[in-house]
């Protein structure tokens, strides 16, 4: 006798997720020297260089050095000639990131799932492989000359892809203590962020996580708005940026002047110990941005109780903020490059899932002295 399985009609339908992403699999950077650019995220973000591929493996277009701190895995490429589009890339804006890579279990149905639904195709589902196993990329198009890559690597256990060689000893690394990539944040240009929204949940199946207007991210000078979009488990998180009109020019507005358009922003890296890791950081050279003392003298009647030490906070200029899961723990440093485009934030979440609204006023004023500074405010 068959039986059929009737739905409980007080347990609610979850939407198929037709994307389902395992996290952030690796940043691949266009740069114009990326040997060097690999010793300054060695010696100052404590990244070991664990993975190349360049003329001696076979590469003969390029070079790339695999960089990894915990789940974090940065790839730094250069382009041998120049008449690459890697050249053409770093040409335009300068040293910069083109692809955010998504781990999935399938690249080939990833990409027929966002491209059915209208993404723009940069590279067919391909596989290779080596002694170590195979692995199978896809890649679609973003904002600006930014990509997604889907890379499969469950049948894969080498260093990082098929064509690199390990590198089995690093002296020059230096860890700090970061985990994992907390989330990337992309500027897009005027009236364009619901445009980029639309995009992540029409066509990757995100939604909306949260929502800061210009009345939220705003000072006496400038003003932006954001929305957070984020996939199924919550895994990977994008922060969409536009500007807003204000008195003078926002960060948002210096980033696509100087990067010549769309690109993302910065990075949030994570860690357990932002102390520590921030200590570390600013012993290596990282510089970060400064916060006055009025800030610290009213964090405590603004955030409560906390573990940390406010005198350590402020002499490492850390921000604090609360939301009704708990605190988080976050610190922005000044553009890594001489183009001020890409820099990096440190957070450590103590239970908040959130993007530290109540720092807002005082990071994006500590920016505009930055810009003040450079004549671009």
């Amino acid at each position: 006798m068959s039986t059929t399985t009737r739905p409980d009609p007080l347990k609610p339908t979850l939407p198929t997720d037709f994307l389902p992403l395992k996290g952030t699999d690796h940043i691949e950077f266009y740069v114009g020297n990326a040997r060097q650019a690999a010793y300054f995220y060695r010696a100052a973000f404590g990244m070991s260089l664990v993975a190349y591929s360049g003329p001696e493996t076979g590469q003969r277009d390029r070079a790339s050095y695999v960089l990894q701190q915990g789940k974090i895995r940065f790839v730094l490429t250069t382009a041998l000639r120049s008449d690459s589009e890697i050249a053409r890339h770093v040409h335009i804006h300068g040293d910069g990131i083109r692809s955010i890579a998504l781990w999935v279990d399938d690249a080939r149905q990833a990409w027929i799932e966002t491209t059915m639904r209208g993404a723009r195709n940069i590279q067919e589902p391909a596989t290779s492989s080596d002694e170590y196993g195979r692995v199978t990329t896809a890649s679609i198009a973003a904002y600006g000359d930014t990509i997604h890559t889907f890379v499969d690597r469950g049948h894969y256990n080498g260093p990082f892809l098929p064509g690199f060689q390990t590198i089995h000893y690093d002296a020059v690394v230096r860890p700090v203590g970061l985990l994992h990539i907390d989330h990337c944040v992309g500027n897009v240009g005027w009236n364009s962020m619901n445009q980029w929204v639309d995009f992540y949940s029409h066509v990757m199946g995100f939604g909306l996580y949260q929502h800061f207007d210009d009345n939220d991210i705003s000072t006496e000078y400038s003003a932006l708005m954001s929305k957070v979009m984020a996939n199924g488990n919550g895994y990977v998180k994008f922060p969409i940026n536009e500007p807003a009109e204000g008195r003078r020019k926002s960060q948002i507005e210096e980033y696509l002047d100087f990067y010549q358009g769309p690109g993302v922003q910065h990075i949030a890296l994570a860690t357990a110990d932002i102390l520590a890791t921030v200590s570390a950081m600013q012993d290596q050279g990282v510089q970060f941005l400064t916060i006055p003392h009025s800030y610290y003298s009213e964090l405590q009647a603004r955030v409560g109780a906390i573990d940390e030490p406010i005198d350590e906070l402020e002499r490492l200029g850390i921000l604090v903020d609360r939301d009704n899961e708990g605190y988080m723990l976050q610190i922005f440093t000044r553009p890594v490059e001489d183009r001020p485009t890409v820099f990096y934030e440190i957070i450590q979440r103590k239970g908040s899932r959130s993007f530290g609204k109540g720092n807002f006023k005082a990071l994006f004023e500590a920016i505009e002295r930055e810009q003040d500074r450079r004549g671009n405010l």
